[in-house]
């Protein structure tokens, strides 16, 4: 049986909700291992589809039980899908080499017909440069380096004019990335953490995802009103910088709708253990141990309950509300069912209250 909850008007502060997506980190455990755990991913984005879900975003990490790869995920999922857009929120730029990126985000981009949402992110979180190697700089300024050469490089900007023999092209040849994709950049969102991140994803001319971590909030400020405050601020940076209105800006959330009384106890004990946990709640058997949470680091609440009280909640959320999109964050041990039930009970019950229309 479908609960509905009750249907209201909406606040003139509350952006009626032009999309709604979902995140997922394309999690494994050890019992069923990585390929499961992929094609359980593609599963994914094709039940989201069906509900009508227009965007679904697909976490990157690094030498654990994640998708550490998410572009060939993507071209292969795309096959399995028509409409809905696929992103990764967030690819780090620090360890990206930027042309090689840009060179696979285009592929991938024309394999799926152009619905890919690329979310980078250029924050000072180095963890890895044993791996990846060491630069001359700091994690941020070699990350924004990274994340303009990409940005040059996905506009089609020439990289290099060939001024001499034996450099692997003709004499005066423009070097571009190929294949090309003309619309991709248009496609680029920052995801943000913080008020400066999102000011610069407005300078830069890009998009503007709100993640579920965030920092250099004010002293007594919750996580929906730094929240807020970073939304108004990307909007009026872009208006005074390129004069025109701002993309839309889409709001990752933990939004669980217990249509019974056992999944609101689940989701409670979530609730719970990612409050008491923070970034190291919900892990899939055998994935790492997280560094330790960043001193001064908020992480977003849980939105859950019955129908009727996660809407409530969600509609008197000052992010939220600032938001033209809604991306929901599922937890990364949840498996397949689990998360399908997910997506089905948020459309169902309080979706359409939040001014959302799903896709034909």
């Amino acid at each position: 049986m479908n609960v509905i909850a009750p249907a209201r008007t909406l606040s003139t502060s509350f952006r009626p909700k032009t999309r709604l997506g979902f995140n997922t980190r394309v999690s494994f455990n050890d019992d069923a291992g990585p390929a499961q755990g992929l094609r359980d991913g593609i599963d994914l984005f094709k039940a989201a589809e069906r509900l009508g879900y227009q965007s679904g975003w697909a976490y990157q990490r690094h030498f654990d039980h994640y998708l550490s790869s998410p572009l060939p995920f993507f071209a292969a999922a795309g096959q399995h899908t028509k409409h809905i857009t696929l992103g990764s929120a967030v690819i780090p730029m620090r360890y990206q080499d930027p042309i090689l990126l840009a060179e696979a985000a285009g592929t991938t981009d024309l394999l799926i017909g152009g619905r890919l949402e690329l979310a980078i992110s250029t924050g000072a979180n180095a963890a890895f440069d044993a791996v990846f190697g060491t630069v001359d700089t700091d994690a941020r300024t070699e990350a924004k380096r990274r994340q303009s050469r990409f940005l040059a490089a996905i506009a089609g900007e020439v990289l290099h004019t060939v001024a001499g023999a034996g450099q692997g092209a003709p004499e005066g040849a423009e070097l571009r990335v190929t294949p090309h994709s003309p619309t991709l950049r248009s496609r680029i969102r920052q995801g943000s953490a913080s008020l400066g991140s999102a000011v610069q994803a407005a300078e830069l001319g890009i998009g503007l995802i709100s993640g579920t971590v965030q920092h250099d909030h004010a002293e007594g400020e919750t996580f929906g009103e730094y929240q807020a405050r970073s939304i108004e601020a990307f909007r009026s940076t872009w208006r005074e910088t390129w004069g025109t209105e701002p993309p839309s800006v889409a709001v990752a959330a933990s939004i669980l709708v217990g249509t019974t009384a056992e999944l609101r106890e689940k989701y409670a004990a979530y609730d719970l253990e990612r409050r008491t946990q923070g970034i190291a709640a919900s892990r899939p058997k055998g994935a790492l141990a997280p560094a330790n949470q960043p001193p001064g680091a908020q992480i977003s609440p849980v939105f859950h309950g019955s129908p009727d009280e996660v809407l409530e909640a969600v509609l008197n959320d000052p992010g939220l509300a600032a938001a033209d999109e809604i991306v929901l964050f599922l937890p990364p041990a949840f498996g397949l069912a689990e998360n399908v039930r997910l997506l089905t009970d948020l459309v169902k019950t309080v979706a359409s209250s939040l001014g959302w229309t799903p896709a034909a």
